[in-house]
């Protein structure tokens, strides 16, 4: 059965979504604008080229092949170790564990300040890109991407944001 309060409900819900309807509603992605702007790679292309950065890389790439290496090794000569032979390849490998774990936290922590760099940078250009995108696409509601569960391709200005914000940092 119908009643009456379901009727209203709904013809509250029909009013409510052809008011939404008639609002202009865009999505952003400011983050992934930022740093999909040329001056964004730039940054991080110069980086990984820097010789401490391209250092530790290498560092963290060679302990890997020696991690592969020493695990290569001991497979092959499960059948034979001692327990003290088996007890020394498992401390050269919790050494080595380390040693990565050491590089790739050093690896995370320049790539972090980096990122906190590219953000000081870019933010005001971002949000002056945005301003003027809404003013000129009359939006009248404004959502960060991660918050909307489902958006349709013309209702995200990411794109829109990268292209203006690689305009203003030429």
């Amino acid at each position: 059965m119908f009643s009456v309060k379901r009727l209203l409900l709904v013809l509250a819900c029909v009013m409510s979504f052809g008011a939404i309807a008639e609002e202009n509603i865009a999505v952003i992605d400011v983050a992934r604008a930022i740093f999909s702007t040329e001056i964004a790679k730039q940054r991080q292309e110069e980086m990984q080229s820097a010789p401490a950065f391209a250092s530790l890389q290498a560092k963290y790439d060679n302990i890997g092949a020696d991690m592969k290496a020493l695990q290569k090794e001991v497979e092959g000569k499960a059948m034979t170790l001692s327990q003290e032979q088996a007890a020394e390849y498992k401390k050269k490998m919790d050494y080595l564990r380390a040693d990565m774990e050491l590089v790739s936290r050093k690896l995370q922590a320049e790539i972090k300040e980096l990122q906190s760099r590219i953000m000081q940078e870019l933010q005001p250009n971002a949000l002056e890109a945005i301003k003027e995108l809404v003013e000129e696409g009359k939006i009248t509601l404004l959502l960060q991407r991660e918050g909307v569960i489902s958006a349709t391709p013309d209702k995200d200005l990411t794109g829109k944001l990268v292209e203006r914000m690689n305009k203003k940092t030429k």
